[in-house]
């Protein structure tokens, strides 16, 4: 089916821009363009990721302000952006194979569901949700080591703060002069598994967070256009809305995107939050077993956690984890959607 025509058949009354699946996107134009779009998403939210990086290792409560102004003062504006290299480099290998993955799941998911006499609305939520489990499973391969050493350096240097001195007493005692250097020293001391520390918990994390994250964004963003419909028309006999016709501009489009994204974040986030908190201690912080500093294990995490404050320690960081999920959310799917279509093949190359 072309572009032109989904988008006839994709609403009756509300003629919102359809869906552009897998089969008609020009694949290396996707690829390019959005490992240099998501590279700019990426420097502008990093200095969020790494409040939440430090105040989810830290032992004690610290408000979002006062890191940054600790931060600020005795690391400057370079600070905010340790590791960013590294993660930078990985993410775009990463992020190229989670939306291909993304892709070809939601597009053959969703055929097979309609087929299997499913409503258009459960099989979006259905292949959403494959899509988004499949997606992060995939790569986490990627993403993990990459969370590895970019969290390494993103706390390295947190104890020279006065103000935050003895809040991380078990941060790896390793210096790194920069991510290859943290790579080669890690996969050194604690060979190939010290770089894929916490995939089991970052598996735990990130696929359940994708699928609640996808479906809830896909039910979200048909409710919305569902409630403008309701409020521009009445429902005729068969329950289709009765109207003019309206199509809504780019802008409006973009908003209701965001609106979708920034609500599914908040469920993800509040959902996963002590996992996350978890991972990121695991992947960071080390223990002591009679005086030797050993990986810390998923038990002696929770442990330490319980003492430092129950459930409120897990939570740690939510704001900036909510505020990071919600922006990089927005900013995500409204990309994403925009780099679907600059990269969706011309007519005539959909018809051949």
């Amino acid at each position: 089916m072309s572009l032109s025509a989904a988008e006839d058949d994709s609403r009756s009354e509300i003629h919102i821009p359809a869906d552009i699946d897998w089969h008609m996107l020009d694949k290396s134009k996707f690829f390019f363009l959005g490992a240099a779009l998501f590279s700019g998403v990426s420097a502008a939210l990093y200095p969020i990721v790494v409040l939440k990086t430090r105040q989810q290792v830290s032992s004690a409560q610290i408000s979002c302000s006062k890191m940054s102004l600790s931060i600020m003062r005795y690391e400057g504006l370079r600070g905010f952006y340790r590791g960013f290299g590294t993660s930078l480099m990985g993410t775009i290998p990463a992020r190229a194979l989670y939306m291909g993955v993304l892709e070809v799941t939601k597009s053959s998911v969703g055929t097979a569901t309609v087929r299997l006499g499913f409503s258009d609305t459960t099989a979006t939520a259905i292949a959403s949700a494959a899509a988004g489990l499949n997606s992060a499973m995939a790569a986490q391969l990627v993403w993990t080591p990459i969370d590895v050493v970019s969290q390494r350096l993103m706390v390295q240097g947190y104890n020279n703060s006065n103000s935050c001195k003895n809040a991380i007493s078990n941060v790896h005692s390793c210096r790194y002069k920069n991510g290859l250097d943290a790579f080669r020293k890690i996969l050194y001391a604690d060979g190939p598994r010290g770089l894929y520390r916490g995939f089991g918990i970052s598996i735990l994390t990130y696929a359940p967070s994708n699928a609640v994250w996808w479906t809830s964004y896909s039910l979200a963003y048909k409710l919305i256009w569902g409630g403008i419909g309701c409020s521009m028309g009445k429902k005729d006999e068969t329950g289709v809305i009765e109207g003019s016709g309206f199509k809504p501009d780019s802008r409006a489009v973009v908003a209701v995107q965001g609106l979708s994204a920034a609500m599914a974040s908040g469920v993800s986030a509040l959902i996963t939050m002590p996992l996350d908190t978890i991972k990121t201690r695991l992947q960071v912080l080390d223990g002591e077993d009679n005086g030797v500093r050993r990986p810390m294990t998923v038990l002696q995490t929770i442990r330490n956690l319980v003492k430092e404050g129950g459930l409120s320690a897990c939570y740690r960081g939510l704001g900036p984890r909510w505020a990071s999920m919600s922006m990089s959310a927005t900013t995500m799917i409204t990309t994403y959607e925009f780099l679907k279509r600059l990269s969706a093949k011309s007519q005539d190359s959909l018809s051949s």
